[in-house]
């Protein structure tokens, strides 16, 4: 965690009990950690989605290919209903992705770098892939 991170930031009275707060700060311990794992998850999946645009790009293939999107999005679904998790929500987060993926494969298409790695940063993601 970053040094100037307080996990017992709140804005909750100072009256509550302290054991209740015990209870809530731990909770969101786990929840912190959750938060932690996706970004670094997150960071790398988009290692590999920046190789798959600039193996586009030198191919000269879209950035978006709808038959795989439609594919992982029923398969999130899928996987939100066994992990009892809310489908819609499932599927705006990967479309979420899928949009910043694309916007980035478009950029490296357009930057005329067919010959080019992806620099890890520079192109996050490609959610169909």
């Amino acid at each position: 965690m970053s040094p100037d991170y307080d996990p017992h930031a709140s804005s909750l009275p100072g009256t509550a009990d302290p054991a209740v707060l015990d209870e809530l700060f731990a909770i969101r311990g786990s929840i912190d950690n959750i938060d932690a794992s996706l970004v670094y998850l997150l960071a790398e999946r988009f290692k590999f989605t920046q190789r798959v645009g600039a193996l586009k790009a030198r191919h000269d293939l879209p950035p978006s290919d709808p038959g795989r999107e439609a594919a992982q999005i029923a398969r999130l679904h899928r996987l939100a209903l066994e992990a009892d998790l809310e489908p819609a929500f499932a599927e705006k987060f990967l479309n979420f992705i899928i949009a910043e993926v694309i916007r980035h494969h478009r950029a490296l298409a357009a930057e005329g770098r067919p010959d080019a790695e992806a620099e890890p940063g520079e192109c996050p993601g490609d959610a169909d892939d």
